[in-house]
């Protein structure tokens, strides 16, 4: 996230925004008196936490509430494997303190200076044929409604509300407290492998459900797919060692692949050539503690459009993607994303009610991505596709409705909770409809 002098900036720098007042709570109290301020002049109010999404749902020209100053651990319940944060804790701060107490999270997603709050709200996910995203861990919450009541939520309490809130893609308030459900901290066996895609497209259903968490990324102009295969351990960490991972993770992924996509912007059709040539360390297997393994460095800044298929649908819908690079007449630079998580029961999670896959397409900053975006999206349509809720993506309320069976409760929830749509702005108006719509 940047800022300059009346202007906020995603961590992209694809959306920006001139808010009337950027306000940095450090206390409930101040949340609440956000609230109440912005409602009595009919301004809007948008929190914002590391800013990595790539749409515009941190936008406004009334309140920007930035959580930095909001991300304290509050409280920790050894028994349950429980622990209460406040919204802006980032998930890197996160996984330290419960590491420190010997839990950890049951699945996270690869970006690990997110805030909590905002993975959750968008639906953020790791992978893992038997595992769920974030949102599906959080047992309770607190936020702020438009009335500028506090407001708690769980199973037992406010039931309803607690339902729609885990993914509530910032429409239902200002979330202050989330109560996660942790697991026991463990390690994670890696392998990480270069393999030819068509050999592991045959073999998918034994490598996604033969591992705790599989990932494959196809390198666009090669046949080649690097894959990431995770399996949960209580061995004791055998890390790779420190000049290993800087080159690998540093090095090779972030300043060679970097290097490429310069060189790409001003030639190209060296892209293919040049992706063939980028280092690789080879084969890797080490045992490393949970989050170390599932979050990775992002140095190179890019825009990204991710669509959740149905699993079954996946291999159609990722040939469809193959098909369309090998189309393009710019080729394309960064690697094909894909990723499997369990279905979960959250009204607007991308994995509501059914076994999910992932298919991430990314471009350079800079570098045109309008045609492959929307040929990516057109080819999600055909297996009912559900967008990213944080990342690009050109659907409208009147094509997302169809695709989520419970969408009517979480528009029953903004309803009451937000009447006079203080908490909406263009995003959520093009992709939920106005409020009570």
């Amino acid at each position: 996230m940047r800022t300059e002098p009346g202007i906020w900036r995603n961590w992209a720098g694809n959306q920006h925004c001139a808010p009337h007042a950027v306000d940095r709570p450090t206390s409930e109290p101040e949340l609440v008196g956000v609230v109440e301020r912005a409602a009595a002049a009919g301004r809007r109010v948008k929190a914002v936490g590391a800013g990595h999404s790539f749409t515009s749902i941190a936008c406004t020209d009334g309140h920007l509430v930035d959580l930095s100053r909001y991300g304290r651990l509050l409280h920790v319940d050894p028994a349950a494997r429980q622990v209460t944060v406040e919204a802006g804790m980032t998930l890197r701060g996160l996984n330290r303190k419960l590491a420190a107490r010997d839990l950890a999270v049951e699945n996270l997603g690869d970006i690990a200076y997110q805030s909590v709050a905002g993975a959750a709200a968008t639906a953020t996910h790791g992978t893992g044929a038997r595992f769920r995203n974030l949102s599906s861990q959080i047992v309770g919450m607190r936020l702020i409604t438009g009335a500028g009541e506090a407001l708690d939520c769980s199973p037992t309490e406010r039931p309803d509300v607690w339902s729609s809130a885990r993914v509530g893609v910032g429409a239902l308030g200002l979330l202050s407290t989330l109560t996660i459900q942790c697991v026991p901290a463990f390690n994670l066996h890696a392998v990480e492998e270069a393999r030819p895609v068509d050999e592991v497209l045959e073999e998918l259903d034994d490598l996604v459900d033969g591992n705790d968490h599989f990932e494959l990324f196809w390198i666009p102009g090669t046949r080649w797919a690097l894959t990431k295969r995770n399996r949960r351990t209580h061995e004791p960490a055998q890390p790779r060692r420190r000049w290993e991972a800087f080159r690998n993770e540093v090095l090779y992924d972030n300043l060679a692949f970097g290097a490429m996509l310069r060189i790409g912007r001003r030639r190209p059709d060296l892209i293919p050539r040049l992706a063939k040539r980028i280092p690789s360390a080879g084969r890797q297997e080490y045992v490393e503690r949970s989050d170390r393994v599932f979050a990775s460095p992002r140095l190179v800044h890019f825009l990204e459009m991710e669509y959740a298929v149905p699993r079954v649908a996946f291999r159609p819908a990722f040939e469809a993607v193959r098909d369309l690079v090998a189309r393009m007449r710019v080729p394309v630079g960064f690697p094909v994303e894909c990723r499997f998580v369990a279905g979960d029961d959250i009204p607007l999670s991308t994995a509501s009610g059914r076994d999910t896959a992932y298919i991430a397409v990314h471009t350079a900053i800079g570098a045109p991505h309008e045609e492959y975006f929307s040929g990516v999206e057109a080819a999600m349509d055909r297996y009912d596709g559900r967008p990213h809720w944080g990342k690009l993506h050109f659907r409208t309320a009147a094509a997302l409705a169809p695709r989520y069976p419970r969408w009517q409760e979480f528009q029953a929830v903004r309803a009451e909770l937000d009447p006079a749509g203080t908490f909406a702005n263009p995003y959520t108006d093009r992709v939920l409809g106005p409020v009570g719509a």
